[in-house]
């Protein structure tokens, strides 16, 4: 009798946020599950780790059938990490982070704890996706998504992915129309900083600014979520710009 694949699901809003708590219920349908997540928000972590304080890792039950749940005071890199090495008594076979209140397509990417999370993963061998929702509401419908997001891991579950690679996948908020697998689209972040002053006289900063899609093609993420689609990019953590290595061997570095 084969037993149940061991699935890790964590995220980044939080082992309380809705998102997370309905990813864990579509993976309990395909696997065995273990929780860890962060204690509180972790959004915009990137793949910050801990290493100038202790972490803390307490077992909770929010799930009265689930009896491996642990809520960790770290990043979610961190909590992929004492997963992998202080509580899993065997490598999982998936990793899934999320699901994130709010995109993490283009670059958010980088930005992203959500799938930080999932590269941490993907760093220690384990096939990994991270699933965003593009509705940063705390009451977001996660309801439409949840075929797809069952019928994906499976997929990976059952073909595996490349050596060094992620999924990053993004939902749509409105009706799904299907799925496209994508390029990360060209955009960025116009930025500025909300000058303001607290009634002490001390000034502080609040960072605003405007997500500006540069990207024309109908082949990325943002034209796919624009369009109803969910986009599925393959993320690798290799970042070695390997097309600029022959460019830089004409340099006289002698």
């Amino acid at each position: 009798m084969n037993k149940k694949p061991l699935i890790l699901v964590t995220n980044d809003d939080s082992i309380a946020a809705p998102g997370i708590r309905t990813l864990i219920a579509i993976m309990k349908e395909i696997g065995e599950v273990i929780v860890v997540a962060p204690d509180s928000p972790q959004s915009a972590m990137g793949h910050a780790i801990t290493i100038n304080s202790t972490l803390h890792l307490e077992k909770v039950r929010i799930d009265p059938d689930l009896e491996n749940e642990y809520s960790c005071s770290g990043t979610p890199v961190d909590c992929v990490k004492i997963a992998v090495h202080e509580i899993l008594k065997r490598k999982p076979d998936l990793c899934v982070s999320g699901i994130n209140h709010g995109s993490n397509s283009s670059i958010n990417v980088i930005y992203s704890g959500t799938m930080s999370a999932a590269v941490e993963a993907g760093i220690e061998g384990i096939p990994a996706i991270g699933f965003s929702l593009l509705d940063f509401s705390w009451n977001a419908d996660f309801e439409p998504s949840r075929p797809y997001i069952k019928k994906i891991a499976t997929e990976v579950l059952e073909k595996g992915l490349p050596e060094g690679v992620v999924l990053n996948v993004n939902l749509p908020k409105t009706e799904i129309k299907g799925v496209k697998v994508c390029r990360q689209a060209k955009a960025v972040w116009e930025e500025r900083f909300d000058k303001r002053t607290n009634p002490q006289g001390k000034e502080y900063y609040w960072l605003t600014g405007e997500f500006v899609n540069l990207d024309k093609g109908e082949d990325t993420d943002e034209w796919a979520l624009k369009n109803g689609y969910i986009s599925i990019v393959p993320v690798q953590f290799d970042l070695t710009a390997h097309h600029a290595i022959q460019q830089l061997n004409t340099w006289d570095l002698t």
